[in-house]
């Protein structure tokens, strides 16, 4: 994947400062808990900004969690820093799962960083007794916005299987790999595969992104690829 740099250093600066001017104080809102930090420069503007995550105090809907523990949504903001304190660069309340999803919550992982200029999103959590899901989501600052180029998504059963997809929406190369296993000496176990193809990718902004509302046929099968 290439690298998240593909403006001039002086029009990004100039083009931040002048959006800055225009964005809202930060302050963190009542009932919100800090879970999470990271900082590092996603516009290429030669200051780091600062993004804070937070278990809100909004009840997520849908499925209980089995654990019986609260289960709140999540939002992480993206913060400049200007002599007037914290400014609200972008808010985000639908890519980061909730407090309490999956099957074992207290055993789910999220990380967030920014690598090349890109924002990084990696969440892992059981889907059930036996089964591990992780995405790792890129986003990149470009054309005044924040887009998705990279997809990785890792789906595994302890004894049946281990199944990789991969894209990179700027190239629009895709990766999907299945393996297959047993615990059982006497189970017959499929044949591995591993395909590799491109398809053409609209731009998403990452404030229109919802995990699993995309897909599209893989070639020469009769599954979706959906992400």
């Amino acid at each position: 994947m290439k690298h998240c740099f593909s403006f001039s250093f002086l029009f990004v600066l100039s083009v931040s400062s002048l959006s800055a001017q225009n964005l809202k104080n930060f302050s963190v809102p009542k009932g919100y808990t800090q879970i999470a930090e990271a900082k590092g420069d996603l516009d290429k503007g030669g200051k780091d900004e600062i993004i804070l995550i937070f278990n809100t105090d909004i009840e997520a809907s849908g499925m209980q969690n089995p654990e019986g523990t609260g289960d709140y949504k999540r939002v992480f903001y993206i913060l400049k820093k200007e002599n007037s304190g914290l400014k609200v660069w972008k808010e985000n309340a639908t890519i980061l799962f909730s407090s309490g999803f999956g099957f074992y919550p207290s055993n789910n992982t999220f990380k967030i960083n920014i690598k090349n200029g890109c924002l990084i999103i990696e969440q892992l959590f059981f889907t059930n007794s036996r089964h591990t899901q992780q995405y790792k989501h890129t986003f990149r600052f470009q054309n005044g916005d924040f887009y998705l180029i990279g997809l990785h998504d890792h789906f595994e059963d302890t004894c049946d299987f281990s199944f990789t997809n991969e894209i990179n929406f700027s190239t629009g190369k895709v990766i999907v790999d299945r393996e297959y296993s047993s615990c059982d000496d006497d189970t017959k176990v499929p044949e591995n595969s591993h395909k590799e193809f491109t398809h053409k990718f609209p731009l998403i902004k990452m404030n229109d992104f919802f995990i699993g509302e995309h897909k599209f046929k893989i070639p020469g099968l009769k599954e979706d690829f959906a992400f």
